[in-house]
């Protein structure tokens, strides 16, 4: 194998594919609707998901990473109920 291959090999291996979000049971908060979707990451689960209402949505993604996707699921929605209170529709702008 010569030096230039090894090297390719070297990062080539290191490129992995972001994990696909696990869609979890919706939750309805007043006229929203929170999904979340948490992403398997190599230390947990980052905090990911959809607040919808009508035909707007906006999505949610934290730095957060928590080390169930039950505790992720859990904590998104409480993030996103808070959000809701603050902003309101001002989420959707």
């Amino acid at each position: 194998m010569s030096l230039l291959s090894s090297l390719k090999s070297l990062f080539s291996a290191s490129e992995k594919a972001p994990a696909a979000p696990q869609e979890q049971p919706s939750e309805t908060y007043g006229d929203y609707v929170i999904t979340p979707a948490s992403v398997k990451e190599e230390h947990g689960f980052r905090i990911n998901g959809t607040i919808t209402k009508g035909e707007q949505v906006h999505t949610f993604i934290r730095a957060d990473t928590l080390p169930s996707a039950d505790e992720c699921a859990k904590e998104m929605i409480r993030k996103a109920k808070q959000m809701i209170d603050q902003q309101g529709d001002r989420i959707f702008d």
